[in-house]
């Protein structure tokens, strides 16, 4: 992905000189707009000619440019424009070189146009989504349709002969997901639904090696390097046509110049800072965590700051390694006494993530702190840490952009810091950082050994020892197909009698998949700063399992409801059914005590034994302590931390049938979901 800058400056200086001005701007920009062109024609010639109009049209649409708009998003909707007219004259299908272009354009190629403008302007470009439906003139869900079904067909180039069964209701989520755009409820209700539902695991992962491999290969693009004298020839066209010279502003200094200084700077600060003995850390830095890593000389002091509407942003420390890149910050409100705090999924952005960042995790969250010195004192002062997701390589620059930032309502704030907030309010406004980044190492420790939890296999395969955390890679086995485990939750990992306490928002699935019947996932400890492993071994809470045991119900929109069926020990009512535009079935059960399921995973067939094209699902349910006492998540005020071994009952399930000529004709069970509360501990060894 190779995405372009402009700032007021030049913006100013095209729009007041000659044709030489837009000449030079695509001089800077020429590797972002030939790597563009490159994906609608197949030679040089071809794409001298594109930046021969582009320029011409450019330099005539001036006067017409509004200031309220990008001017690169502004230049790429007009470059877009004349890559559609040349390809239709004498496209990649007409070219000499059509033979040796690269497969990743063949396969483009194959696509739909609009579904490849929508791919090409996202993942080529770098823009957002909302960039990429204004420059085409059609809606973000219109984007997001095209670049699902995009992904979708690349995959069926690639996966020839295999089929994807992923539930259809949530198809129109995957690009939210992976792009982490979507809000967190919905994020959290969309992740449930995948730990239970194994054709949606493979579906997504199918679905992202493809947009990965997308992405890695247009990481790359900048292979289609401009040829020598491309611009020069350019030039020559448009002097025989305008029939003057033009030689204005050749010393003019250019943006790169300026992002290269800035960049010094910063690195000039990050070492200096760095010389500095850990009592001078004592002494200046607040942050209790951050001053731990920097007394111990790991990750970087910077010491940034960006003002928008009187809301302060400091930057200030980083610390970097395989598992996450961790930036400190402090927000300050001058304006009232408000503390503000970032959330990744909303209104933060790495702009450069695709190029920078690896993929095959994702970032942890990271909640408020509310307890800290700091913010129990300071009353407009808030600070705090994000994660983001790890670097490619030893050194970059982040190029951080932050839109919006969660106010903190202490008067509303839930003490559970997993069941939210209270009601969400926002300070917008502009905060743009280059934050340079190293890289500090980590260490990995083979592991050995296998155990069961619930007659399944699992065996532990890697100790990851990084600066920021501490993880472990394990494995659970799939050859069961009716009981599975899912996966599991952990107390607390003990090393050398040092115990180091779980992070309830640090465990995830790995991408990959290591073999074809274990599925891999890590699972994130407190940091271990200055421990070499000798012993080891890790108490388990909790599994997830997953029972096959499929039941269908035979339904009758004629008939007169609530009814009532049998399904695993339990008496399950079917309140209503309601067709219509949604067609709306409510199913419930409202006991819970001694209750084999915690929740279900269900279907609705239509009369021709079709699944339905759209359905969405909304769930009530209630949460149950290890001694029977019931906590109604909507109403009882309640800390999640503090109810013992707490389980999720889904009480009321509510379907909805977006297609308008659906008629349901059965209710389909797959299989049920629970939790079987643990204590074992799992001695594990070095290998």
């Amino acid at each position: 992905m190779i995405p372009t800058k402009i700032d007021s400056t030049s913006i100013t200086m095209i729009s007041e000189k000659s044709i030489e001005s837009v000449v030079n701007w695509f001089e800077q920009h020429k590797q972002s707009f030939y790597t563009l062109g490159r994906f609608y024609l197949n030679n040089q010639h071809q794409i001298e000619e594109l930046f021969y109009r582009s320029i011409l049209n450019v330099h005539k649409e001036l006067p017409r440019f509004k200031h309220d708009t990008s001017f690169d998003r502004w230049v790429t909707s007009l470059f877009i424009q004349n890559c559609r007219e040349l390809s239709q004259d004498n496209g990649i299908h007409a070219g000499e070189e059509s033979d040796s272009r690269p497969e990743l354009l063949k396969a483009l190629d194959q696509l739909k146009d609009d579904e490849k403008e929508a791919m090409v302007l996202r993942y080529v470009k770098g823009l957002s989504q909302q960039e990429a439906a204004q420059i085409l003139q059609i809606s973000v869900d219109q984007i997001k349709g095209n670049l699902f079904s995009g992904i979708r067909s690349l995959r069926e180039q690639t996966e020839s002969g295999e089929s994807f069964n992923g539930c259809t209701e949530y198809h129109k989520d995957y690009i939210d997901y992976l792009e982490r755009t979507m809000e967190r409820p919905k994020r959290v209700d969309f992740e449930v639904h995948i730990y239970h539902c194994e054709k949606c695991q493979e579906d997504l992962a199918t679905f992202q090696d493809v947009r990965l491999s997308l992405l890695n290969h247009t990481d790359r693009m900048e292979a289609f390097h401009v040829p020598s004298g491309f611009m020069e020839n350019v030039r020559e066209r448009l002097a025989d046509k305008e029939n003057r010279r033009r030689q204005k502003n050749k010393k003019r200094k250019k943006v790169g110049l300026v992002f290269a200084s800035i960049f010094t700077v910063l690195m000039g600060i990050g070492f200096f800072t760095g010389l500095f003995s850990n009592l001078y850390y004592t002494w200046t830095e607040d942050d209790e965590e951050l001053r731990t890593f920097l007394q111990q000389d790991l990750g970087q002091r910077v010491n940034l700051e960006a003002e928008s509407d009187g809301v302060i942003v400091k930057i200030k420390g980083v610390i970097a390694d395989d598992i996450q890149t961790l930036v400190f910050y402090e927000i300050e409100d001058t304006n009232e006494d408000n503390q503000h705090f970032m959330n990744y999924d909303d209104g933060v952005i790495v702009e450069n993530m695709y190029k920078i960042m690896n993929h095959d995790t994702y970032p942890k969250y990271s909640p408020p702190d509310l307890e800290s010195d700091v913010n129990k004192r300071e009353k407009n002062i808030y600070q705090g840490k994000i994660s983001l997701l790890p670097l490619k390589t030893d050194n970059e620059t982040i190029h951080l952009k932050i839109n919006k930032l969660l106010k903190i309502n202490r008067d509303s704030y839930v003490e559970s810091q997993y069941w939210g907030y209270g009601n969400n309010q926002y300070q917008t406004g502009e905060w743009n950082f280059e934050i340079p980044v190293t890289k500090q190492p980590s260490v990995e420790y083979a592991l050995g050994g296998q155990t069961e939890i619930e007659g399944i296999p699992v065996r532990f395969e890697k100790l990851i020892v990084a600066p920021t955390t501490t993880s472990l890679q394990y494995s659970i086995n799939r050859e069961q197909t009716e009981k599975r485990l899912e996966f599991l939750n952990f107390n607390d990992l003990e090393v050398n009698g040092k115990i180091v306490k779980v992070d309830m928002f640090g465990g995830i699935p790995m991408n990959s998949q290591q073999d074809m019947n274990w599925y891999t996932f890590q699972v994130q400890f407190d940091a271990l700063i200055g421990e070499k492993p000798k012993e080891l071994s890790v108490r388990l809470q909790s599994a997830y399992l997953t029972f096959e045991d499929d039941k269908s119900i035979e339904l009758d929109v004629t008939q007169e409801y609530p009814q009532t069926f049998e399904y695993a020990g339990s008496t399950i009512s079917i309140d209503k059914i309601e067709v219509g535009i949604p067609t709306t079935i409510v199913i419930s059960n409202y006991e819970v005590e001694n209750r084999a399921y915690e929740s279900l995973q269900i279907n609705i067939v239509g009369e021709d034994e079709s699944m339905a094209m759209s359905m969405s699902m909304e769930t009530e349910g209630v949460l149950v302590d290890k001694n029977g006492v019931t906590y109604d998540i909507n109403t009882t005020p309640f800390s999640y931390e503090e109810i013992e071994q707490p389980r999720h009952f889904e009480t009321v399930q509510i379907i909805r049938l977006d297609d308008t000529n659906m008629i349901p004709k059965r209710l389909d069970i797959y299989g049920y979901n629970t939790t079987k509360y643990l204590n074992d501990i799992v001695k594990i060894s070095l290998e």
